[in-house]
């Protein structure tokens, strides 16, 4: 049985995160300041545990952080916690500079002070996993993959807030020997998605009948992950891995954005027909400023270091979503009315 920090926990990853390790029999303490993607609803098969706890708490408030950890006395701390969204970082940088760089600041000192602390066997034990994103990695053409050693290069005020709380990690790591690992995942999905992400917006908006934006042609590339291949995933990383290495998480499931959102409405029409088949509601709108053309993880160092394994191919993982759209309203509904309905994000603003 372990301690363990998350940061983020109420959001999807991090959810996903929690409910894993409860069930597993471990301790979990979730750190999260409750933005409009952090959903308390998302824990609810485990809030009433003995082994969850939450603690409404920013991780730029370092004092705060400080003072629960040495309350909580984890073995580990995941960090999750990060503003995410590219088309929200386009339309305002700020929350992702502050959050993204800034808060993962705050929290590697809060957490090398109170790792310094420990005695000397759990300060050996300790370990700090960095949970970060192949955004950061730049895109890719139409051939290779990205490895822990492909450079740097992002393209958003996303990708580029979260390059940056990356090299910090690194750099606690090397000045202060601080048990730092990174994790660079592909694009999750699954349950509890808030519904501003692909997938679970075309979903969304299938279900209402309303238009299905493709950005572009639809021909943007992304690597597909289920968001419990890499909740395992990381549970893995943080006990096994080796301090100051990098891992890079992907599903193996490349597909062109226009054939991910095909696929949902194929789904669709056999699971829930609707008058007309649900492809017809697909509309092309303009571009994402930036937008990547292509990524694509090669996992290998975690296959073969760790053994870890990505359980669902792209097929499964998204009939299991689809489902679990169909199946509970409860959780996506209040969202839909109340926090996002579905309106485009990211558009460019003239200056003046």
């Amino acid at each position: 049985m372990r301690r363990v920090a998350i940061t983020g926990g109420c959001g999807f990853i991090g959810s996903a995160l929690c409910r894993h390790l409860v069930g597993a029999g471990h301790d979990v303490i979730n750190i999260d300041k409750l933005t409009y993607a952090g959903n308390p609803e998302s824990l609810r098969e485990i809030a009433g545990s003995e082994r969850y706890r939450f603690a409404k708490l920013d991780i730029c408030d370092g004092e705060g952080v400080g003072a629960l950890l040495q309350r909580f006395q984890p073995d580990q701390i995941i960090h999750l916690a990060a503003e995410s969204h590219v088309d929200r970082s386009i339309a305002g940088a700020g929350e992702f500079i502050e959050t993204n760089i800034v808060g993962t600041y705050s929290l590697l000192q809060a957490a090398r002070f109170y790792w310094e602390k420990l005695p000397a066997e759990r300060r050996d034990a300790f370990r700090f996993l960095h949970v970060s994103t192949d955004e950061v990695y730049g895109s890719l053409g139409e051939t290779g993959l990205f490895s822990e050693a492909t450079a740097y290069d992002p393209s958003s005020p996303y990708s580029a807030s979260k390059a940056a709380s990356d090299h910090l990690v690194t750099a606690w790591t090397r000045t202060y020997g601080f048990p730092g690992l990174i994790s660079n995942c592909s694009n999750n999905y699954g349950p509890y998605h808030f519904p501003e992400k692909l997938i679970p917006l075309v979903i969304l908006n299938a279900l209402h009948g309303k238009p299905l934006p493709v950005y572009g042609k639809g021909e943007n590339i992304r690597d597909w992950l289920f968001v419990e291949d890499h909740a395992r995933a990381l549970d893995l990383i943080v006990s096994k891995g080796r301090i100051g290495e990098k891992y890079n998480v992907g599903g193996r499931n490349e597909r062109r954005n226009i054939d991910v959102v095909r696929s949902i409405c194929g789904l669709l029409d056999r699971l829930h027909p609707a008058v007309r088949p649900h492809d017809q509601l697909i509309t092309y709108v303009t571009d994402r400023p930036g937008h990547d053309q292509r990524y694509a993880i090669d996992a290998t160092k975690l296959e073969g270091e760790l053994g870890w394994r990505a359980q669902e191919s792209f097929d499964t993982g998204i009939e299991k979503t689809v489902r679990w759209y169909l199946d509970n309203e409860w959780w996506w509904r209040p969202l839909r009315d109340k926090v996002y309905a579905g309106e485009r994000l990211g558009l460019l603003k003239q200056a003046g």
